[in-house]
């Protein structure tokens, strides 16, 4: 997805008093019954508000949770969802027991569909159920970046079965923004990949190695590269199977070193942190955090990238000890004038823990279709949508 848009808006579409179906990703924590973090449903606002300001008959639709598929499931019900989405847009917000109840909906009204993994064929991509979705809109939007990697009904099939598909307002600020970010990023593009694994983030270290004028490596990941640097990572996590493989990767994009890092005897809470030179880390010591003069150097080499990509910390940022190194390169990312792009649960912690959000030019909503897009991978609801456009 590279270049201009190759699918229809929600902008591009006449949705006066027509019946718009809204795939949405709802999917947020609840804890006894409430939500508990409401991003995602804010996120979803404009699309719906659009909709409702042009008369049209709305219907969310959303998963929540991991229920068995057709059995509904009092714990996974998006009744806690259409309270808050209420309380958000201040009016009452039906929840649709079933796919037939949309038909109750009226021109200015919205309501939420009841769970849509309740839906026998919901994951299988079923056209039967994409079909029963189909034929209750005029207007499908697609607006669930989050899930757009997945083909299911709700996501894909009913794309293609409805009489007219397009992106909603969140998705197409989501595909824009990661266009910008992996297209033709202005230079210097400096990449932060951090995690547990390289075998997870292989295909994204590959996919930037391409693009990005350097990788900055974070976690476990870091230390299968300071590995294959020829230095000691002590009891460190990191794959020896792999080494050779990122040695191959340093080749092709300039990924640094840490000068220093931060380590401990154990991996807890309370472990203290102690500085180490990046050739001095002992047997018996495990790298948590990147060290204070690297935290430095690196922060400021962000500040003056004009593009960054960042998934994922560099330290165990949960234990205050091993974040710094976090901290200061979220400070230096939101110190940039460039564009910068993040995602991923972690990294979304993190912007929050370090109240940098402000500072960050696009935050996604996506995990999975984050990454995959990343990789270069084509996300079967943009397939859909530039199908649907006839482009695809």
């Amino acid at each position: 997805m590279a270049g201009e848009q190759r699918f229809l808006t929600i902008e591009d579409v006449d949705l006066t008093n027509r019946r718009v179906l809204i795939r949405a990703d709802l999917n947020v924590p609840v804890k006894d019954g409430a939500v508990t973090s409401d991003a995602r449903i804010r996120a979803s606002l404009p699309t719906i508000e659009y909709a409702l300001a042009r008369n049209a008959a709305v219907v969310v639709m959303s998963h929540l949770g991991r229920p068995e598929e057709g059995q509904p499931d009092a714990q996974a019900s998006l009744a806690p969802v259409a309270k808050t989405l209420s309380d958000l847009l201040a009016r009452p917000i039906p929840l649709l027991p079933d796919l037939e109840a949309c038909g109750q909906v009226k021109s200015g009204e919205v309501a939420l569909l009841e769970n849509v993994r309740f839906l026998t064929g919901e994951k299988a991509d079923s056209e039967e159920l994409a079909g029963q979705m189909a034929g209750q809109c005029d207007v499908f939007v697609m607006d669930a970046f989050g899930t757009a990697h997945r083909a299911q009904a709700s996501t894909h099939g009913v794309g293609q079965q409805a009489a007219v598909a397009c992106a909603g307002l969140l998705m197409a600020q989501e595909l824009n923004a990661l266009s910008t970010a992996l297209a033709q990023p202005a230079s210097p593009m400096i990449a932060i990949v951090g995690g547990a694994k390289v075998s997870t983030k292989l295909q994204v270290l590959d996919a930037l190695a391409d693009i990005a004028d350097e990788i900055i490596a974070g976690g476990g990941i870091a230390n299968t590269f300071i590995a294959a640097a020829g230095y000691g990572v002590g009891k460190s996590l990191f794959e020896a199977d792999l080494v050779d493989t990122a040695a191959a990767i340093a080749k092709r994009v300039n990924i640094p070193i840490p000068e220093d890092v931060m380590v401990a005897t154990d991996f807890a809470e309370d472990a203290p942190a102690v500085v180490r030179a990046i050739d001095q880390v002992g047997s018996n010591e495990m790298i948590l955090d990147i060290g204070p003069v690297t935290a430095r150097a690196w922060g400021e080499r962000l500040a003056g990238a004009r593009t960054i990509l960042w998934n994922g910390p560099v330290g165990v940022f949960e234990y205050d000890q091993f974040g710094e190194g976090t901290r200061v390169l979220a400070e230096g990312i939101a110190a940039s004038e460039g564009f910068s792009i993040a995602g991923g649960g972690d990294t979304l912690a993190a912007i929050d823990k370090y109240q940098v959000r402000e500072g960050i030019s696009y935050i996604s909503t996506g995990g999975g279709a984050f990454l995959e897009f990343v990789e270069g991978k084509t996300l079967p609801a943009v397939q859909m949508l530039e199908a649907r456009a006839g482009t695809g």
